[in-house]
């Protein structure tokens, strides 16, 4: 080992370490204005639906992507987005080569200067495994006995479960994707998803709309509890 390199503190830094920060998560931002009844989306958003980046996402174009399965939930879902609702959902999409992919929309509302609510804002993140995003040959041995071992992402990863619908792969890598975007340690965003669990009550768009926040939010609320440390008295 070179003797510059440092050890990781915890199993997780140590996952961390081994899946590797430049393994990217397929993941793009969209947003959608109410007044306008506008779509903007990220060219890898365009890319996850067989698109180039140039083309203008419409509603109607959206659906036409839903799997037929998925098609009239997601409908509903989107006229409730349309009249100010929440966006989030863990659906299927066809893209224009006729692949089916596996799509999570984590969102939380937009807000104006005055406060008022005026679109929705978040990430599509694609879920369809890949080889090289889940480097199985080299984790599959590794990645259980470490992910047993440390309670508190097990949990978060519980969380993320239950309100999404997914599965456990699938929620440890939506908790690792926000740590490399955020460049936060997965352990430090999971501890910040635990935390604010006794908070969040009553049905389950409720939850998942707090999990959005929490998700979409969390690096904020670890930075300034950094910078209170780091001004501390000591």
């Amino acid at each position: 080992m070179d003797p510059q390199e440092e050890l990781p503190a915890t199993e997780y830094d140590l996952v961390e370490k081994v899946v590797g920060v430049g393994d990217p998560l397929e993941v793009g931002r969209f947003h959608y204005l109410f007044a306008t009844r506008t779509w903007e989306w990220s060219p890898e958003v365009a890319r996850m639906h067989g698109h180039p980046a140039s083309v203008q996402p419409t509603t109607e174009l959206l659906m036409s992507h839903k799997h037929p399965e998925d098609r009239d939930r997601l409908k509903a879902l989107i006229d409730s987005v349309e009249d100010g609702g929440p966006f989030s959902s863990r659906h299927r999409i066809i893209d224009t080569a006729g692949h089916v992919r596996e799509i999570l929309v984590v969102s939380e509302p937009m807000y104006d200067e005055h406060g008022e609510k005026i679109g929705t804002e978040g990430f599509y993140i694609d879920l369809s495994a890949t080889a090289a995003e889940y480097r199985r040959e080299a984790l599959d041995d590794t990645l259980p006995r470490l992910l047993d071992s440390r309670v508190v992402i097990e949990q978060a990863k519980g969380a993320l479960m239950l309100a999404y619908g997914i599965n456990a792969d699938q929620a440890f890598h939506v908790l690792r994707w926000r740590s490399q975007e955020t460049n936060i340690k997965l352990r430090l965003i999971a501890e910040r998803v635990i935390a604010e669990l006794p908070g969040i009550a009553g049905n389950e768009v409720r939850l998942r709309t707090q999990l959005d926040h929490i998700l979409l939010t969390a690096h904020e609320s670890l930075a300034t509890s950094r910078t209170e440390g780091e001004h501390s008295p000591r």
